[in-house]
């Protein structure tokens, strides 16, 4: 089987890709659409295995890390699931209490590159939260496709109540300052932006290309925002007009970032729609921001 690089993909695998990744397009029909692009040598059988993310080698801190201590926690969250696992990093060699961030996943539950984001966050200098959104029906599976199945069985609501406690759990940790931010992906995107809407205490809140709120929920957020938008991304960039406005108009304050020629999911790093240069600037605007509003 041809290995395919990720220049040698044409947008429309990316596109189709995405409709999959977000339940719009089932396994059988993003195969037959995929069939279009299978040409040169090309097959499917490759296109998907390109497409697929790798959890093996594109770790970037591992759990045993000298610089944090990261174990999973279980929390309450009664007007969620319940009982939510979540995994707790905590940075070693410091000195008194820091920040919290709460780090929420796509529409696929707690993967290892969630995770990894979860102890990135803090090496920075933050005790961080990655709760699993899947936890009342089992927690992730071990494989994104069945874990897009499972978290479609739940009400969005209901988990965006389960990220609200992981953000109070993380409030009254006893290493936390009770200054806590969250940062999300995908549908944690969507989360973030929500967060911001409920908790009108939030630190501070950075969505990744996540959907946005209604106007008249936009317009109850206090928080500062730092929303991180991927060029290509047609599907979720066509609500940021309308919410920038009701952002202006409300005096609300935010920054917004669309990186040129990136698609959805340009942060996650084990799949080819990774941009390592706009996830590095995004995460090191990300870090910086919460540094600002979180740290003093």
């Amino acid at each position: 089987m041809k290995e395919l690089k990720k220049e040698d993909i044409d947008q429309g695998v990316f596109d189709l890709y995405d409709a999959y990744a977000h339940n719009k397009l089932e396994r059988r029909q993003f195969i037959e659409k995929l069939s279009v692009y299978a040409v040169g040598g090309v097959t499917v059988a490759a296109l998907m295995s390109a497409m697929m993310p790798n959890y093996l080698d594109t770790r970037t801190i591992k759990s045993d890390d000298p610089r944090l201590a990261s174990d999973y926690i279980t929390y309450d969250s009664p007007k969620g699931g319940g009982k939510i696992k979540g995994l707790l990093s905590t940075p070693t060699g410091t000195s008194g209490k820091v920040p919290g961030v709460v780090v929420v996943h796509e529409n696929r539950g707690l993967n290892p590159y969630i995770e990894d984001v979860g102890r990135r966050t803090a090496v920075a200098g933050f005790i961080s939260l990655a709760p699993d959104a899947l936890t009342p029906l089992g927690g992730y599976p071990g494989n994104d496709d069945e874990g897009r199945a499972m978290q479609s069985q739940r009400d969005r609501n209901e988990m965006l109540e389960d990220f609200i406690a992981a953000y109070e759990y993380l409030k009254n940790h006893p290493d936390c300052t009770g200054e806590v931010g969250v940062v999300g992906f995908c549908f944690g995107g969507w989360i973030s932006n929500m967060m911001a809407v409920r908790l009108p205490e939030l630190g501070a809140a950075v969505p990744y290309y996540g959907g946005q709120p209604s106007a008249e929920e936009a317009a109850l957020i206090k928080a500062p925002l730092m929303l991180q938008y991927a060029g290509l991304d047609e599907r979720v960039n066509a609500g940021w007009p309308a919410y920038e406005e009701v952002l202006k108009e409300n005096g609300i304050e935010y920054q917004a970032f669309i990186y040129p020629d990136t698609n959805h999911g340009f942060h996650n790093n084990t799949t080819p729609r990774y941009n390592e240069a706009a996830a590095t600037l995004s995460w090191e605007r990300t870090i910086g921001f919460f540094k600002e509003k979180l740290q003093g």
